[in-house]
């Protein structure tokens, strides 16, 4: 009989972790200790939340690492992926989904395999010994007492980030005489229909007045032991706002590819954008907009917004205290924690960041488990997938070195090419046709498109000698 692995968290890397044990043959207990005990940042007690934004970035798989990443997913069988192409949303070239069709998806496929018991309840220490194979995927919300038991058993102290929490308006108080409906560059994403984000304009004069109002907004303050480093990929808009007058500009209010259907002679100063969150339409999330301002500021300052004067909030803007391990020096190249390899750990307190990367180290290491109880010695996937590159990093790519000041240096990442191996490509013809948003290909772009054919192609021949996880 083979044993059961705990797999501790509910997040989208415990719930990946645990299908990919699950469609092994192998028993799974997948420890959550919400309702019984909430966080922060999650309001409900369903598998696989989403806290933050809806969206899981790019889907485009030829010539975008995330995209790449959600197609190598696809492929392992990802019970995440599944799940978020059953609840899309139209968002141009990303995948965004309905947030609550998503989790109860996860939820009721996990709740109805006969191999997976899931148990409410924290896991407020070290596993119990008699745990044999254990998972941690706690994600960036590791409750504090879990946190302290790792840190005392590795003798390293995590570090920690603040990530923010974009706002979210209800459609009927978006005044659409303002605004309009366009994807950048009439891009057609996934389910999508070249219309997918609302826009809102502003000219150079509402620009500068809006950035003023963001520096100087009543912000939430931070007691000396929180103060940490945010997470680059995930900046709250006014400190974007605090790195220079045009940063926003060049960054999530970029005007360019838009065109202002009201006035098409006027192009905008920048623009705000917005994008759907629930499957009816009602909600909208504003783009790039994490923020540490105070509520009351933040329906003050938002609603200097061409078209959001009279914006009403269904979810307004916070923080949450983001956990990850020094991965490069704690974990081995299967994730097992080099102290007590019967742990392992996934998500994001292995430091990667989003939605899918964090899924996808999930889905890693509930194969290494898996190939562990199955007898079926498993290596690790080429680093030449996305899959690889981020395993890569987080278990040894990352010059894991101190500074000066004595501050370890490795962050959170997101996949990116910058991780896969490099590769050559001819230089491309002056005479190619234009992309459909008008760029002319380039030799980046041919690169790209080579990196992942390649890593497709490699992906196979790992999924094929990976024995251990077959197909239901």
């Amino acid at each position: 009989m083979i044993e059961t692995v705990h797999v501790i968290g509910g997040g989208l890397a415990g719930s990946e972790a645990a299908w990919q044990l699950a469609k092994a043959g192998v028993p799974v207990v997948l420890h959550e200790m919400r309702p019984q005990r909430r966080t922060e940042a999650h309001k409900t007690g369903g598998l696989a939340e989403l806290v933050c934004s809806n969206s899981f970035r790019s889907d485009d798989f030829e010539a975008n690492a995330v995209g790449l990443l959600h197609e190598e997913m696809r492929r392992a069988g990802s019970i995440v992926m599944a799940a978020a192409d059953a609840n899309k949303l139209p968002a141009g070239g990303a995948l965004a989904v309905d947030r609550d069709g998503f989790s109860n998806a996860v939820t009721k496929t996990l709740e109805e395999h006969p191999l997976v018991e899931i148990v409410r309840g924290e896991v407020a220490d070290l596993p119990p010994t008699d745990w044999t194979s254990v998972i941690v995927a706690t994600g960036p919300l590791t409750s504090e007492a879990l946190a302290k038991a790792v840190g005392n058993l590795t003798g390293e102290v995590e570090l920690a980030f603040f990530d923010a929490i974009a706002p979210i308006v209800h459609f009927e108080s978006i005044d659409m005489n303002v605004c309009w409906r366009q994807s950048r560059y009439d891009k057609i994403g996934p389910g999508g229909t070249g219309a997918d984000y609302i826009n809102c304009p502003l000219d150079k004069t509402q620009y500068d007045a809006f950035v003023e109002f963001l520096l100087t907004g009543d912000k939430t303050e931070f007691k000396e032991f929180e103060k940490t480093p945010y997470f680059e990929g995930c900046l709250p808009v006014e400190v974007m706002a605090e790195r220079g007058p045009d940063t926003l500009r060049y960054g999530p209010l970029k005007p360019v590819g838009l065109t202002n259907a009201h006035k098409p002679e006027e192009k905008p100063y920048a623009v705000v954008q917005l994008r759907q969150d629930n499957a009816l339409g009602t909600l909208w999330n504003m783009v790039g907009f994490q923020t540490k301002l105070k509520y009351a500021e933040q329906v003050r300052v938002f609603r200097m917004i061409p078209g959001l004067a009279n914006a009403e909030f269904a979810r307004l803007g916070g923080l949450h205290r983001n956990t990850f391990l020094n991965s490069p020096v704690l974990l081995d190249e299967s994730l097992r924690l080099k102290a007590e390899p019967r742990l392992r750990f996934a998500g994001q307190v292995t430091g990667v960041e989003g939605y899918v990367e964090s899924a996808a180290i999930g889905l890693i290491a509930g194969r290494f488990a898996a190939s562990e109880r199955n007898g079926e010695p498993l290596s690790p996937p080429p680093p030449t997938t996305a899959l690889g590159a981020l395993l890569a990093h987080i278990t040894g790519g990352h010059l894991s070195v101190e500074s000066e000041s004595g501050s370890r240096s490795f962050q959170p990442m997101n996949v990116n090419f910058g991780l896969f191996p490099p590769i050559s490509v001819p230089r491309q013809s002056k005479g190619k046709e234009p992309r459909p948003d008008g760029r002319r290909p380039s030799k980046a772009l041919a690169r790209k498109t080579a990196m992942s054919a390649r890593a497709l192609s490699d992906l196979e021949g790992w999924l094929a000698k990976d024995r251990s996880v077959a197909a239901e």
